[in-house]
Parts: structure tokens; sequence; C-alpha cells
């Protein structure tokens, strides 16, 4: 079908290739990614606009030597190609089948696991520093979008690579976008760089006419350096990288295969830390994905012709009630504020945005900023509300600690795709969410059981005088599944949605739908449960633990979090506590990472699907002693 690429068989074929035969094999990866990224779905875009940069990186690097560093890794479609998985792009994603991020047990070509942006340089500088340390020879890659640059990870290992000048190589793949379109400062500062190739042309004429002066001495080359360093500065100013002690090489068009090879090459050849500045276009080749890269930077199965995805559902989701709550709260409230990082859309606040941009504030992938920025605002009487995955929030853990509840500022958390995200894996389920935020003090966390309690939920969070996490699920509610949203809250109180039965089921969350449906089975088989609504999950409603225990009544608690640290492993201490004789079973995730999968099939495997809660309960009601 592909003539070219049905022919790779090795990393290092690429290098056999001519200009002519790398731009037909461009094309036809390009074809190969639409067709099975539009059946599997996955990231799409970011995968169109690094063709020929991975291309061109397997024709001048020997991966059976040298190490490739994909930062985040949602961009390493074509490295997979390239190393003989092409036929695993049939599973893309899928339970079993083969992950959308770098993966060592998947391949020896991938030698980081990655997931979450901002790491390749530390990471990179890592293997770099082991290298030299055993006397080794060979090249480290990293690959870094301008997105993740943003990161302030990445400039910590700039900063720490430019100091111990180990040789790396940077490849800055700048789209000018992450998820959705780059913000801040740093974003401004590569468009100038972008803007200004007169710099670069300037730079490599004026090297080689200093290489042309014959018996030159150490005096007069050092004052050329410096003369070469004062117009750089005028010419663009503040060279940011070169300035940290990292050589800049570029900008380079990122599609022009003559040219980057060269470029690459000649980093090759150079002594300590080099950054290529490497320009391309995200969602290249694919009319849809050029326009609309956002759309098509982690997308569901789609129509190749139209670049519709195929869904007809107009289920509304947690993050669109989310951002619905947002623009009704801030009607109401001059000083509520958003903060997102760079995930306006993804989190539901694009409308929020547009109607008060001056009350929104993207601050780019710097998560740890963002909750600082939240606390100096709480700090002077705004009410700001972070809206961040899950699976995000965990890179802020410190200034949430520290900064938000010790001084226990009115911080609303607005923690989306809390449990389960899917077919992203490992690095993005948000299921340790509970166990890293229930421990500290001065945090309270809760959690709506349905869409429609969103609402009520954040206006109430947004009047309190202390840290407030509102941690719930991607997508909407359970299908046929029917609740009663509850119309106000009252700190630490849970609403009991059946008054007896044989156990008490505690639930969390959107777990709570989840019971609901496990009760109807059980009720099928004659047993009845007393089924709670565990809204809070910190404090926890010590008076209706109480309650229980005066009865007697076993427990068992549900959590799509892992139960290390969770909601049921507090209802079992506190338990405890009241010298119950009480058992407590908890149900959730066991010690292990999730694997990527969808969200039914991974909830099933889990035992915390409807039937498998059942089952469960049934048994432990069985084993009573």
């Amino acid at each position: 079908m592909y003539r070219i690429l049905d022919n790779i068989k090795d990393v290092n074929d690429m290098k056999h290739l001519t200009i002519y035969e790398k731009e037909i094999l461009s094309k036809e990866i390009r074809e190969f990614l639409i067709e099975k990224v539009s059946k599997t779905g996955g990231h799409l875009a970011s995968n169109l606009g690094v063709v020929e940069l991975t291309i061109s990186l397997f024709s001048i690097f020997d991966l059976n030597r040298d190490k490739l560093i994909w930062d985040v890794g949602h961009q390493s479609y074509v490295h997979k190609i390239l190393t003989g998985r092409a036929k695993g792009f049939d599973s893309l994603r899928q339970f079993g089948g083969m992950s959308g991020f770098p993966k060592k047990s998947e391949s020896v070509y991938d030698f980081f696991d990655t997931g979450h942006s901002s790491t390749s340089i530390s990471a990179a500088l890592g293997m770099a520093t082991a290298r030299d340390l055993k006397g080794e020879k060979h090249e480290v890659v990293a690959v870094i979008g301008d997105g993740a640059l943003t990161g302030g990870m990445a400039l910590e290992a700039l900063n720490d690579l430019g100091y111990r000048k180990s040789k790396v190589i940077i490849i800055l793949n700048d789209n000018q976008m992450s998820i959705a379109k780059n913000v801040g400062g740093l974003s401004s500062y590569l468009r100038r760089l972008r803007s200004d190739p007169k710099y670069a042309k300037f730079k490599e004429e004026l090297e080689l006419n200093i290489k042309k002066i014959p018996n030159i001495g150490p005096g007069v080359a050092r004052a050329l350096e410096r003369i070469k360093n004062g117009i750089k500065q005028m010419v663009v100013p503040g060279m940011l990288f070169e300035d940290m002690g990292v050589k800049y090489l570029g900008p380079v068009d990122g599609h022009d295969m003559a040219e980057l090879t060269r470029m690459l090459y000649n980093a090759k050849t150079q002594k300590g830390p080099v950054l290529i500045h490497v320009k391309t276009q995200k969602g290249r080749g694919y009319e849809f994905a050029e326009k609309r890269p956002d759309k098509f930077h982690g997308i569901g199965p789609f129509d190749c012709d139209s670049g519709e995805i195929n869904s007809s559902s107009d289920i509304i989701t947690y993050s669109k009630a989310f951002g619905d709550s947002m623009i009704r709260q801030a009607e109401k409230n001059e000083n509520v504020v958003a903060l997102t990082a760079a995930m306006r859309d993804g989190t539901g606040l694009k409308e929020y945005s547009e109607l008060y941009p001056e009350r929104f504030f993207d601050v780019g992938i710097a998560e740890q900023h963002a909750v600082t920025l939240a606390a100096g605002m709480a700090k002077e009487g705004l009410r700001p509300v972070f809206a961040v995955y899950s699976t995000f929030l965990q890179r802020a853990y410190d200034q949430i600690l520290h900064d938000v509840c010790i001084q226990n500022l009115p911080v609303v958390f607005a923690i989306d795709r809390a449990g389960l995200v899917g077919e992203d894996g490992e690095t993005h389920q948000g299921i340790f969410d509970i166990s890293f935020m229930s421990h500290i003090p001065n945090m309270v966390i809760a959690a709506p059981k349905c869409t429609g309690e969103m609402d009520a939920m954040f206006d109430w969070a947004l009047r309190q005088d202390f840290p407030v996490a509102v941690r719930y699920p991607r997508g909407g509610d359970i299908e046929k599944c029917s609740v009663t949203p509850l119309k106000g809250f009252e700190l630490g109180k849970w609403e009991a949605l059946s008054s007896e039965g044989e156990v008490a089921v505690i639930a969390t969350g959107r777990m709570v739908q989840t019971a609901i449906e496990a009760g109807e089975l059980l009720a099928a088989s004659g047993i009845k449960i007393k089924l709670i609504n565990g809204c809070f999950i910190k404090p926890l409603d010590k008076d209706m633990l109480r309650e229980l225990a005066a009865e007697k009544m076993d427990i068992v608690t549900i959590e799509d979090n892992v139960i290390s640290g969770g909601f049921g492993m507090q209802i079992l201490e506190e338990v405890k506590n009241l010298s119950s004789s009480a058992r407590v079973l908890n149900l959730g995730f066991g010690d292990k990472y999730v694997p990527h999968g969808s969200i039914d099939l991974l909830f099933e495997s889990n035992g915390l699907d409807a039937a498998g809660v059942r089952d469960r309960i049934i048994n432990f009601i069985n084993t009573k002693e």
C-alpha cells in the first residue's frame, strides 16, 4: 500500500533515503496517521506536525546508540511507526493495545516514559550525566514543545544544563501551541525569535568570517566574540538560551528536511549543550487539523472526509456544567476569577473567558505558579477558582500545602478528570487526588454525585473562607441512572439516599450512580442496602458514622481513587476510633497504576462497575462471621 513506509524495517533505514524519498515517506506517514487515528482516536495534530522532524532525527542519529526523549510524548506516533510499531496502531490507546505515549515496556527505542510536559530536558541531562560518568560516547536528544517550555521544570533544567555544559541536544518544537494557543512572556519571546531570522544569518556569517582571519590571537578572538554577542543583543534582545549557556541554532523550517538535516548534523558536531529552534505547523497536511489544531490535539474517532467526530451525543458533561456555573457565579460576584494552566477549552472555561476576559487567567503549562497566583489573589480579597485536571494538579502539591492551606486561603480547586480518564493511561488517570490532598490541614474536599449538583456545590464553595477542592469526573452522568440533585450543602454532612438495608454503602462522586445501579442489581437478589452519598470526602460526616456504629451496621465504601489514603481508609480509621465492631470493605483502585483503555472496561476490570460492586457486596455479606 505504501511504497516507502512498507519497506522501513530498521531504525537506520532513513539514512539511506534521498530527500525526495523522504518527502514521499512524509506524505505516506500522514495518510497512515489520519487513517488510523480516525478509527481509534488519539493525538493527531501534534503528530502531523513532527513528521519531517522525526524522519530527520532518525536520519542523523542512531537510536541503537543515541537516546531520544519526547517531552509529554503525545507527538511520538511517528517515532513509533519508524521503530517497527505500525501494526500496533489498530489497537492504539485500547485496553491491552499500544500506548499513546512512549513506554519503555513497549520498545527498546522508548528511552523514557513520559506523559506530563516539561520533563524531557531534566531526563536528558540525567542520562547525559550518566553517560559522561561512565565514559560512554553517544548523543542525548530531547524534543520539547514551546508550550512545555513554559513549565518551570523545563527552565530549571535549562539553567542546570547551561551551568554543567553537558552535551545535550534540545529540539525546541515551536508550533505556537500546547493544547490551546500559547500565552505568556516566553511565548512572546519565541515570536520575536521567529520573526528575526536575520540573527541566525548574521551569526553564521560572522563566525565564518572570524575563522577566515589568519593567525588570529586568543585575545582578538575573545574581543570579536564579545562584539558578536553585543550585536546579537541588538538584533534579538535578550537571547535567553545563549545567555543561560546553551548554544542557540535556528530558527529552522521544521518541514524542510534538507535544512533540518544540515542543522541537526551541525548540532551533533558542537561541544556542550545546543538548542535547535524548529518551527513546525500543528496539524500539517490535513486541512481540518490545520484550521482547528486545538480540536485535533486529542480527538476521538472521526470522519476523515469531513473531520467531524463520530458522536451524536448531546450529553451534558461535568466540564460543561462547571463552565456554566462559573458564568453564573461571575454574574453574582465580581470578585470571582478563573485560572487555568493551558486548559481553557478542556476545563469548560471557553465561554467564561470570552464573557469575562479581564477575570480569566491562563498561565500556560505552569500549575505550580497557578496555585500560588491564586493564593495571592485570595489573600487580597478575590475569589479564585483554579480549573485543572486531577493528573496535572499533582505537579502543584507543595503550593497547595504551603501557599494555600497553611494560610487557610479561600482558593477553590475545580478538579476535572478526577477518577479514570481512559485511553491516555497511567500518566493521566486522576486516581490519586483524594489521597494526596485529604491529609493536608484546612483542605475541604467535596464531590457532586451528578452534573445537576455542580452549580450548587460551587456556589457553596465560593462562599467559604477556607480552601475547597471539588472533584468531578470526565464525561457526564451514567445514562438511565436517575438521581435527584441536592440544592444546598452543609459542611461535612452526607445525604442518605435510602434508610435501611443489610449493609451501609457510602459512595462519593459519580460512584454514587454506580452504587445506585449496584443497589438495583442487589434488590433483584433480595438484598437491600442503605445508600449514602458521601458528598464531603473531608471532613467526614462523623454524626452519621456514629449512627451507623450504634446500629452495628457493616460498611462498604466506593470511590474512584486508590484505596491507599483514600476516602474509604478515612472512614475505616474513624470507625475504629468509635470502637465499633462494624466491618468495613473499601472498594477503589488497588496499589497499582491503571493502564489505558475505555473507562467502562477499566471499571469492569477493576471490579468497580455495577455488576462488580454487586458481586463484592454479596461476597462481603456472605463472609460475615
